[in-house]
């Protein structure tokens, strides 16, 4: 039975109409009008559904709503403000410097991996800013690209981790 609930989504609260178990990820893409988050395996297998709770990647295709409460869940679209938060920035860029690695090394192909790969790679480097490409790989396992573009995913996440540690705060 439907309930009025309501989650924070990208620094903003939501009261969002849904049964507490419904899935967090159609409650993002039907209720609060969120394009980042995809449906790919609906199984939490290959990360295309992934969003941070409290800075913590979970796959929102299997997570109930009712078990996101209280929790702040970053979306790909909240990511340049989250990123700006942890820095303490005076400003939200328009990208997290992971979109724009993943842009600049030309990773993304279809899109339908883009999402998971960006949020795990962001928690990934929120907690580890200068990670060695094994520890690289151990992190995105389980994150999958149906293009195969690993290797220039895998280059993304270096550039940004490059670039992050460069900037001038």
């Amino acid at each position: 039975m439907a309930q009025t609930l309501t989650i924070r989504v990208n620094e903003q609260d939501h009261a969002v109409e849904a049964s507490p178990d419904t899935p967090l990820l159609y409650v993002l893409s039907n209720e609060v009008q969120l394009n980042g988050p995809r449906f790919g395996c609906g199984l939490a297998q290959c990360g295309s559904c992934s969003v941070l709770a409290d800075g913590v990647e979970i796959r929102s295709c299997v997570t109930p709503v009712s078990q996101v409460a209280g929790k702040s869940i970053t979306t790909l679209e909240g990511l340049p403000a989250w990123y700006a938060k942890q820095k303490r920035l005076a400003q939200t860029p328009p990208m997290h410097p992971l979109q724009e690695a993943f842009i600049d090394v030309q990773a993304i192909q279809c899109g339908a991996c883009y999402n998971g790969m960006t949020i795990k790679a962001a928690e990934l480097l929120s907690k580890n800013p200068k990670p060695t490409e094994p520890e690289i790989r151990q992190a995105m396992n389980g994150h999958l690209c149906r293009c195969g573009t690993y290797p220039r995913i895998l280059k993304a996440i270096q550039l940004a981790s490059t670039k992050m540690s460069e900037a001038k705060l």
